[in-house]
């Protein structure tokens, strides 16, 4: 392996940033060649970690930080590897509860391009690697490590996993993924491990998903199955092998994730109490998520069918006096009329936001499936939007990681 040049060395994290922006520009290129061969070189394709692998449609960043923050109650040190970010690239990774400083990201980006040689890698491929390095140098008891897109081709596979985690199954990247929730099990349950545990937070699982974990002889777990929780007014109970609590406070993520979370758990050599549970349950928390700004200002990084109709009912649920006023900006990769119909009934003015970038939606397009004011951006929607809402009104911005990343960086910075 070459070694690891002085210039390198010598670049901050923005110059890295820039590098890896340069370096490949497709910006989805499936498949582990690339990946396998590089972590190959650098040691990489196992971890001196307990490894949790986890895909699905929604819920993998939900489950990831309930997992971690019952762990970190239970005393267990551990790493989480998520994206995309939303205001710092450092939000990828995760020890302890804690960002690597800037230094080590720089370290380990200068590790991979050392090893990569002529290797072309995508920005997720290399931020990937650099992710892994910092677990290998850090040693965690336990690394969660979330699946970018899909599962059997993606970057995280080329990785040993110890225990698998499927979230949930719906249609989107239907380009990459197929166009049918069949096709979409099968890839995403390329992640099961023969003989290695598993378990599928589905209520309705594919029987692609069900067929490859049966042929690989990976044991399986599914909700409604194997394991069960159930809401009792503000409480709630789980019940699975080797793990029943009851009267156990709602988390601030998806109850569902969580019940996900504890059947993985309870399957794992890191079983938690029952207070471990009760604290993380309570404490874990995911940027982005319903997430409020000031009270009448609320985020979320709802981009799909599936996630938006969840919004939808816990928008409902916060039982607002005055109106709801959407300012959204998708991807025209997306399904966008799918996304937006469960929010229309709710929804009483609509603020259109054109997002930058080759994969965004025009505020045009979306005005073809809900009637609103349109605007050249994120930042001049909000403005408009906050000018518009009274004293029991609230602003939602939805539609994309993108968009919500507009709006922090224009409250923080503004």
């Amino acid at each position: 392996m070459s070694k690891v040049s002085a210039d390198s060395m010598g670049r901050s994290l923005a110059d890295w940033l820039v590098y890896l922006e340069g370096l490949n520009m497709a910006h989805i290129e499936l498949g582990l060649s690339r990946m396998e061969a590089v972590a190959g070189r650098m040691g990489l394709l196992s971890l001196p970690s307990h490894v949790i692998t986890v895909a699905g449609t929604n819920g993998k960043g939900s489950t990831c930080a309930l997992m971690e923050a019952m762990l970190q109650a239970s005393g267990h040190s551990v790493g989480v590897y998520s994206s995309p970010h939303l205001l710092d690239y450092r939000e990828r990774v995760r020890i302890n509860g804690q960002f690597p400083a800037a230094e080590r990201f720089c370290a380990a980006f200068a590790e991979v391009e050392a090893a990569r040689g002529d290797i072309a890698l995508t920005y997720f491929e290399f931020g990937t690697l650099a992710a892994l390095w910092l677990f290998r140098d850090a040693a965690p008891e336990v690394v969660l490590l979330e699946v970018g897109l899909g599962g059997r081709l993606d970057a995280t596979n080329a990785v040993a996993s110890d225990q698998t985690v499927v979230t949930t199954i719906a249609l989107d990247h239907t380009d990459w993924l197929g166009t049918d929730r069949e096709a979409i099990g099968r890839e995403k349950s390329g992640i099961f491990r023969p003989g290695k545990a598993a378990v599928c937070g589905e209520a309705d699982p594919p029987q692609s998903l069900l067929d490859h974990a049966r042929i690989l002889g990976t044991p399986l777990r599914l909700v409604g199955v194997d394991f069960h929780f159930l809401q009792q007014g503000e409480r709630w109970n789980f019940d699975g092998p080797g793990l029943q609590l009851t009267d156990l406070p709602l988390p601030n993520l998806p109850l569902m994730n969580a019940a996900t979370a504890l059947a993985t758990l309870a399957c794992s050599p890191f079983v938690p109490g029952r207070q471990a549970v009760v604290d993380g349950l309570t404490r874990a928390r995911l940027l982005g998520r319903l997430q409020p700004l000031s009270p009448r200002l609320w985020v979320d990084v709802a981009h799909n069918p599936e996630s938006a109709g969840y919004l939808a009912s816990r928008l409902e649920s916060l039982g607002v006096k005055g109106r709801i006023l959407a300012l959204v900006g998708m991807l025209k990769d997306k399904d966008i009329a799918a996304t937006l119909a469960p929010m229309q009934p709710l929804v009483d003015d609509w603020y259109l936001a054109s997002l930058a970038g080759p994969r965004a939606a025009g505020a045009e397009e979306l005005a073809k499936h809900v009637r609103g004011r349109c605007f050249d951006s994120v930042a001049a929607a909000l403005a408009a939007a906050e000018a518009d809402c009274g004293e029991q009104d609230i602003v939602i911005a939805f539609g994309s990681f993108f968009t919500v990343a507009d709006v922090l960086a224009n409250k923080i910075t503004g």
